[in-house]
């Protein structure tokens, strides 16, 4: 039961929680990928990858240390977990791409449709009941996905950058399920940077191109630090308060805040097909995720 009125508020209850910082999780990844893809139009988006995965993976680690953990755990060279890292690389390599190479608005209209990924990969791999209404929502988001991709005339294979990189963050969150026990959200954080940071350097050895960035650069790619780890805060936090029922379809929001950040910021101007791929993939996800 939720508390009463304190002090003129009224003190929300845990899956009001989660929600809320859930929404405040996607504002700041959609905002990070605003600085990564800012950044990356004066600076090769390996550096920029590279850049933030460090600085990201540093804070944590001090985080870490603080509280006397682990900096390299045992658990890091677990088969699941070298499993995740490599699902990790791939989601954040492929996803860096998509949105310095295609419009951020599509490409994260396409990225919606990791959760259904993952309940479909939830059944495959883990054996999990899923309901013959959840495969039907399954497939309605998949549909969405093609509608955004528009194979045909108007294909463009960059489009498909997005995809991998939805896949690569599916696979990333299955493998979790399978992750051992015990290891703080400091400790996956610190990991999850040095991924990002991974996906950097691999890129960077392949295009290089590196060299000091200027000001404004610098400005972004600080920017894209503070809004990553601020975001990753939130979302651990938000997976551990309330139902996941209740929480997990906010995911949804950062569409909302990429879509507007797009138009205002980059003159984004998302087609009739994107708006009508979108609302399939929100809408079949959010049904997918809240039925039982």
């Amino acid at each position: 039961m939720p508390e009463g009125p304190k002090d003129g508020f009224v003190a929300l209850t845990e899956n009001q929680r989660g929600a809320l910082f859930m929404t405040a999780s996607m504002a700041g990844f959609a905002v990070e990928d605003v600085f990564v893809k800012a950044a990356a139009q004066t600076l090769p988006l390996g550096q920029v990858l590279l850049t933030i995965g460090l600085a990201g993976m540093l804070v944590f680690s001090a985080m870490a240390a603080r509280q006397g953990e682990a900096l390299l755990p045992p658990a890091f060279l677990s088969r699941p977990m070298l499993i995740r890292c490599g699902f990790e690389i791939t989601g954040r390599l492929f996803y860096g791409l998509a949105i310095t190479l295609t419009a951020l608005s599509t490409t994260s209209a396409i990225l919606q449709a990791t959760p259904l990924v993952v309940v479909a990969g939830a059944a495959l791999v883990f054996g999990e009941r899923v309901s013959l209404q959840r495969w039907l929502a399954v497939l309605v988001g998949f549909v969405g996905v093609l509608v955004i991709l528009r194979p045909g005339s108007d294909f463009s294979a960059l489009s498909l950058l997005a995809v991998v990189g939805l896949l690569g963050f599916a696979g990333r969150d299955l493998a979790t399920r399978a992750a051992p026990k015990g290891l703080s959200n400091r400790q996956l954080g610190a990991l999850g940077f040095a991924m990002l940071a991974t996906a950097g350097a691999i890129l960077l050895a392949v295009n290089g191109g590196a060299h000091v960035p200027s000001g404004p650069a610098l400005a972004y790619l600080a920017g894209g630090t503070v809004f990553g780890t601020l975001g990753y805060h939130a979302l651990t936090y938000a997976m551990r308060t309330g139902e996941v029922g209740a929480v997990t379809p906010f995911r949804y929001t950062r569409l909302v805040f990429a879509m507007v950040l797009a138009m205002a910021l980059f003159g984004e101007r998302p087609d009739l097909a994107t708006w009508i791929g979108a609302a399939l993939v929100v809408g079949s996800g959010i049904y997918a995720l809240t039925r039982r």
